[in-house]
């Protein structure tokens, strides 16, 4: 089974196996995209409302690797879908595949080229330059806003 992100209704993505989403994807949606999401679910894609433990595991998952300031909700709720399903996501958003790496869910990429690694991001202050490995929204030293930092640059 195949999880897709809203990526794969806007760039027409297509596989002749059994597919899935959540309901926050058809949100995301206009014209063209939205029509293709709902003729698949009209063909029978499947629908997945993911356990509320399930997306709290993902949250905490993206939060150790840093990822979770850079993923939507509807983004987290794709993830806790694949994960429950046992399915392969399909996307291209480099912070989910980035969480579902961690998970060991695997993805399959559509119009760009995927992560070659998966990282743990660390966080820097824009006024001290303090390194931290867990986001807040300011420095707890000087109070300044952090920035998420390449752990292979520090």
């Amino acid at each position: 089974m195949y999880v897709l992100d809203a990526s794969a209704f806007i760039n027409e993505y297509h596989t002749d196996e059994r597919t899935a989403t959540v309901p926050m994807v058809r949100e995301e949606l206009e014209a063209e995209s939205a029509y293709r999401y709902d003729a698949m679910e009209g063909s029978g894609m499947y629908v997945h409302i993911p356990e509320d433990e399930t997306v709290d595991r993902i949250r905490r998952a993206a939060g150790d690797t840093g990822d979770l300031g850079e993923l939507s909700e509807t983004d987290v709720r794709l993830l806790a879908a694949s994960f429950e399903l046992d399915a392969r996501l399909v996307t291209d958003d480099y912070a989910m595949q980035n969480v579902a790496e961690k998970l060991e869910v695997a993805v399959e990429v559509i119009d760009r080229d995927g992560i070659t690694e998966q990282r743990d991001w660390l966080f820097q202050c824009a006024g001290c330059g303090r390194e931290f490995e867990d986001d807040h929204d300011r420095c707890p030293v000087c109070g300044s806003p952090l920035s998420r930092k390449n752990p292979s640059n520090a």
